[in-house]
């Protein structure tokens, strides 16, 4: 028993020690390890101190002439022998080794990662450069420098240049991105907040109204006078020059109790676009035709009008009381034109008028109030009002003004009113007479006072619940405004850079097969070319070109203006700019602007001040003010004509025929001379001269010598013979050849450009 317990207590000892020596030699162990790598940092350590003093040592023995033999003693005791260096260095580059060995293995597991988490990139078609460098998170030079030595055009791109498809999927390849293609991103669909007409009411509803009767023919028959004698006012008179300038919008109320609205258009060529409007808010038109003229050109525009806005016409043929008049010529001339009389079984009223002795006034009143009837007008004076602007104006100390036409609805003070990308509240309402006035009904022709912004004539007028509610309308129509105009411009930037690539791909092609440095060469000659010109050379370049200011009192004159202006055809003589345009009073702004542009400011039945005057005389800048629009354009056209350089024409002094040729000697030449008649005026030996044989000019030039007999003279006159030689020695004489005396005289040039009148 005791043998047993003591074995079993032998074993637990070997046991317990067998472990002690387990724990002692792992102890050992990592006391080893932790020596070995003690060891190799001191080792590598050592190392990197002896590269350094071998490094130290060969840059010595460069500079070895420099330093003394005892020094090098010295250094070749400081430093180890050869044959341990290189063991030292074996040493350090297997550490290197394995220096290096470790990194690369951690690099190409961090490249392994950075593939596998590619940053993906969001893109569209037709995203610009801006766009495409935010997406990207890049600056936006990232993007031109991934773009260099492709067919892109660097130069021409800018942050909003849309690019291709093939170009964005080139920029994310080298920037190391991954590509993810999205569909166009749009902005969110806006409500439509335009105000629109009402629907149709109920007839129930409707009562009658006065009718609304243009007046239109050709300038200067009689229009004006005629509404005159109707409403027994002066405004021909009134008019300059007896032209009218505006549309007028009168009341005229007849003995009979009936109401007329009278439209009185424009009847010259440039304000075509304003009797378009006034036929597009009449019920009837009185068309003017001089008895004693005939159809003209803007009799036959007005009968055009008429048909497109399929108004019903009332023929007023005027000035009967004259001895030449002859009103069937008249009806027989319209005709061609589709305006048959009732004489000649049509349905068009013509009534035989003269509008400076009223003849027959009522006559034409009671023609237009019986049409008047049979179309049986009618409208709805309730609810919202609905009317036309038929001309806008600027008035001092009451800001824009418009004439406007009411056609639905009844216009009270304080009514929010929009027209256009303008708004209104009514604080003033008035009549042709400039009486104020508390409400306007259908067909009643009022000025209105209390616009934001000015209205444009034409512009359909509604009337909406509050402020709030115009304003969200005037913005609406700017915002749809603006996104027609991105939309224009976006096709517009789309179609010059398609022309820019084609242009580079041809240039490209160009100078695809030359070396660089003749094509180098060819490119520094074109932009040698293209060079800006020096500031003498570009005053000398604009003088061809006019810039204009146009002010005008109304909105209708400013657009007659400008469709006169559009009718240019003279750019290769010298180029018409539109500078600005607008209404009201010549301002020191444009003053300002014409000095800028070195331009001319036209006004049209517009005043400048005293203070504008002074100041634009200071500036050098013109101001030509006119209130008839021939002398406007007359002026217009003189100063264009002034910018053209002058025009050099030959006037005849006198001619000479050739009877006879001979040579005479000077020293040791012979000299032609030919013995000449004058047949015509005189010849003058300081004047011009020049050489006809067959009708064609061989000669031009001036004479040596004029002798009569044997006596030099400066004129001969008609009759008398000469002799004459000229400057120049190789032309030779036929007898019945002829001499013409000339001179030259500089005459201003007119330009070609014809307005139509």
């Amino acid at each position: 028993m005791l043998g047993l317990k003591d074995s079993s207590k032998y074993k637990e000892h070997m046991q317990s020690f067998k472990d002690q020596m387990t724990a002692v030699g792992d102890y050992r162990r990592n006391m080893n390890q932790k020596i070995l790598k003690l060891e190799n940092l001191l080792r590598f350590h050592t190392i990197c101190r002896q590269l350094h003093s071998l490094y130290q040592r060969r840059m010595l023995a460069q500079w070895r002439h420099v330093f003394s033999s005892a020094y090098l003693v010295w250094t070749a005791q400081l430093y180890p022998q050869p044959w341990q260096t290189h063991a030292l260095i074996r040493t350090a580059l297997s550490q290197h080794r394995l220096l290096v060995t470790k990194k690369e293995k951690k690099s190409q597991k961090s490249q392994l990662s950075s593939t596998k988490s590619k940053k993906e990139v969001e893109v569209w078609i037709g995203m610009t450069v801006e766009e495409l460098a935010r997406a990207m998170e890049k600056d936006i030079d990232c993007v031109y420098e991934s773009l260099l030595n492709t067919a892109v055009d660097i130069d021409s791109l800018e942050a909003h240049s849309h690019l291709d498809e093939v170009w964005i999927k080139e920029v994310i390849k080298k920037s190391g991105m991954k590509l993810k293609w999205s569909k166009l991103k749009q902005d969110k669909v806006r409500e439509n907040k335009d105000a629109v007409k009402r629907p149709q009411a109920d007839p129930a509803l409707l009562i009658p109204r006065s009718p609304v009767v243009t007046i239109m023919g050709h300038v200067d028959h009689g229009k004006t006078t005629l509404l005159d004698k109707l409403r027994k006012t002066q405004v021909a008179a009134m008019e300059a020059g007896g032209i009218t300038q505006h549309i007028g919008a009168f009341l005229v109320s007849l003995p009979s109790g009936e109401k007329i609205t009278f439209l009185d258009t424009p009847g010259h060529a440039a304000f075509s676009a304003m009797r378009a409007r006034g036929a597009q808010v009449t019920d009837i038109i009185i068309l003017v035709v001089a008895a004693d003229d005939g159809v003209m050109k803007q009799t036959v525009e007005s009968i055009q009008h008429a048909k497109d806005a399929q108004v019903p016409i009332v023929l007023a043929i005027n000035k009967c009381d004259k001895a030449e008049a002859d009103p069937e010529k008249v009806k027989k001339e319209l005709l061609a034109y589709d305006v048959v009389c009732e004489d000649y079984g049509g349905d068009v009223q013509a009534v035989h008028v003269s509008a400076l002795t009223g003849d027959n006034m009522m006559a034409l009143a009671e023609a237009t109030i019986a049409l008047a009837e049979m179309l049986e007008l009618k409208a709805d004076p309730t609810g919202p009002v609905e009317g036309t602007v038929i001309e806008s104006f600027t008035d001092k100390g009451r800001g824009p003004v418009t004439t406007a036409i009411i056609q639905r609805g009844t216009l009270r003070k304080g009514s929010i009113l929009v027209a256009g990308k303008s708004w209104a509240k009514v604080r003033l309402m008035f009549d042709e007479n400039d009486k104020v006035i508390n409400e306007a009904c259908p067909s009643m022709p009022v000025g209105i006072i209390g616009w934001r912004d000015f209205p444009s004539a034409g512009d359909e007028i509604l009337e909406v619940e509050s402020e709030p509610r115009a304003r969200e309308v005037v913005h609406w129509r700017k915002y749809e405004q603006e996104q027609e105009k991105n939309k224009e411009d976006l096709e517009l930037i789309e179609e010059k850079r398609k022309e820019h690539q084609e242009a580079h791909r041809k240039a490209r092609e160009k100078y695809g097969t030359l070396h660089w440095k003749a094509r180098s060469f060819i490119k520094y000659k074109i932009k040698k070319q293209q060079q800006p010109l020096k500031p003498k050379e570009k005053a000398g370049g604009d003088s061809n070109v006019l810039p204009i200011i146009i002010k005008g009192d109304v909105d209708g004159s400013v657009e007659a203006i400008l469709n006169i202006m559009d009718t240019y055809d003279a750019s290769h003589e010298c180029e018409l700019e539109l500078v600005h345009s607008g209404v009201g009073d010549i301002s020191e702004n444009d003053v300002n602007l014409a000095e800028t542009f070195h331009g001319v400011i036209y006004g049209f039945n517009v005043n400048a001040g005293n203070v504008i005057q002074q100041s634009a005389a200071k500036k050098g800048v013109k101001i030509k003010l006119h209130k008839i629009i021939y002398r406007l354009i007359e002026d217009l056209q003189e100063e264009l004509s002034s910018r053209l350089p002058c025009i050099v024409e030959e006037h005849t002094i006198g001619e000479a025929s050739i009877l006879a040729t001979f040579s005479i000697t000077e020293g040791k030449k012979k000299v032609p001379v030919a013995g000449c008649r004058v047949q015509k005026g005189q010849l003058e030996k300081q004047k011009k001269f020049k050489l006809i044989r067959n009708g064609h000019v061989i000669w031009k030039g001036s004479l040596i010598s004029l002798k009569h007999h044997k006596d030099d003279i400066s004129v001969i006159k008609t009759g008398m013979d000469c002799g004459l030689s000229l400057d120049e020695e190789k032309i030779e004489f036929k007898v019945g050849d002829d001499i013409v005396c000339y001179e030259e005289k500089e005459v201003l040039a007119k330009t070609s450009w014809d307005p139509g009148f």
